[in-house]
């Protein structure tokens, strides 16, 4: 038998050792997951040396964030009270332009948004002075750096900036209920998560938004409500409106058959970080089914809550990205103001300057064909996309 690497009772020891001793880990929910994909990480994932030490080291850091974060709200009960407005969602298949929106959307200081180096680091190091967390910030920019100088196509398959706003997936990571396939093949883990109710993942996610936004006020940063943004809630469209009274979701559209193989191509990128038996067609056909039944289930829960959703479509956002912007701001019911107009129309300027690579690549790569796209995403694509 092999050696086992991924040891749920040894990660929560090595945890607690390096928070000196915290035990308290907060909601249990997250440890039947744990157990689930620390199995499939060790029998299915075919890690590399460096992509099992990777992996392992991003569990721990999570394990360690849950035991900070419950300490945090005993020393400060003041976080327990902090109100999360219902937020405004961007959801849609990857290279759909949920990104340029989301980073678009906040330049509006009204927005509370959650940047790449807060997401990779959201609990403060230890010694951290409050209000000041300069340490991560710099931590968030060695890490795009190390990121992109490793795998330098990723920048053309998803822009990396340590300051730029970024998905709230990564804090949903540390229920141990989210997409860790987007790092390995690990379908065992996949068909339990399938099978098991997510609600708990979205309750840590509120408890994560209320510790940033205290965070952020600790810094003299106040707005009214959070943007948000990240496919992961295709799937669980209804968990997101249920834990989330009032939230306001736009979806942004784009033919699959362009998006999906882009999907199989950045998951087949990811894959090949962690592991030297990466197999493209495993990813583009997982992925691709995943997104086919996310689109499917958003679809099913818009048909009771339409007035929940806005639609924009991709090639909008691309030609005439303010335009999309104004029709938001009517959405939500909000005012565009000249200033915050000027700031979104500086910010496209020198977005389209950092698109200096390209992204290639073929359905057939990754087990896929424009046939097979066109009739697995039929009903999606007769409702929303005009060719």
């Amino acid at each position: 038998m092999s050696a086992r690497h991924f040891v749920p009772e040894q990660l929560l020891a090595e945890a607690s050792a390096a928070t000196d001793g915290l035990d308290d880990f907060g909601d249990a929910s997250f440890r039947p997951a744990l157990d689930a994909l620390c199995a499939a990480l060790d029998g299915e994932a075919r890690l590399s040396d460096v992509g099992r030490y990777a992996l392992r080291l991003k569990l721990l850091g999570q394990l360690c964030n849950r035991l900070r974060l419950e300490r945090a709200f005993r020393t400060h009960p003041e976080i327990a009270h902090e109100q999360i407005a219902p937020p405004l969602v961007i959801v849609g298949l990857p290279r759909t332009g949920t990104t340029k929106l989301h980073r678009l959307l906040s330049r509006d200081p009204r927005f509370w948004w959650m940047a790449f180096w807060e997401s990779q680091f959201p609990l403060p190091f230890p010694g951290e002075v409050s209000g000041q967390p300069r340490a991560r910030i710099a931590e968030g920019h060695k890490l795009v750096d190390m990121m992109t100088t490793a795998m330098p196509k990723l920048m053309a398959i998803h822009p990396m900036a340590a300051e730029e706003a970024d998905e709230e997936v990564k804090l949903m990571e540390h229920s141990m209920l989210s997409a860790f396939d987007a790092y390995a093949n690990i379908p065992s883990y996949v068909a339990w998560l399938d099978a098991h109710d997510q609600t708990p993942a979205y309750r840590y996610l509120a408890r994560m938004l209320q510790h940033l936004q205290w965070q952020k006020r600790q810094r003299g940063i106040s707005a009214q409500r959070w943007v948000l943004k990240a496919p992961h809630h295709l799937l669980r469209m209804d968990i997101l409106l249920r834990v989330f009274p009032g939230v306001q979701v736009i979806q942004t559209h784009r033919d699959p058959v362009t998006s999906i193989p882009s999907i199989a191509s950045f998951i087949d990128t990811l894959w090949h970080i962690y592991s030297d038996h990466a197999d493209p067609v495993a990813a583009g056909r997982s992925w691709s089914e995943r997104m086919r039944r996310g689109l499917l289930h958003t679809m099913q829960v818009r048909t009771s809550s339409p007035r929940q959703f806005l639609d924009v479509r991709f090639q909008d956002t691309v030609k005439q990205p303010l335009e999309v912007v104004r029709c938001i701001y009517q959405f939500i019911g909000g005012d565009l103001d000249a200033a915050t107009a000027g700031a979104m129309r500086r910010w496209l300027i020198e977005d389209e300057k950092s698109h200096t690579t390209t992204h290639e690549y073929t359905p057939e790569q990754f087990g896929l064909s424009v046939d097979q796209l066109k009739r697995d995403f039929a009903v999606y694509r007769d409702k929303h996309i005009q060719e």
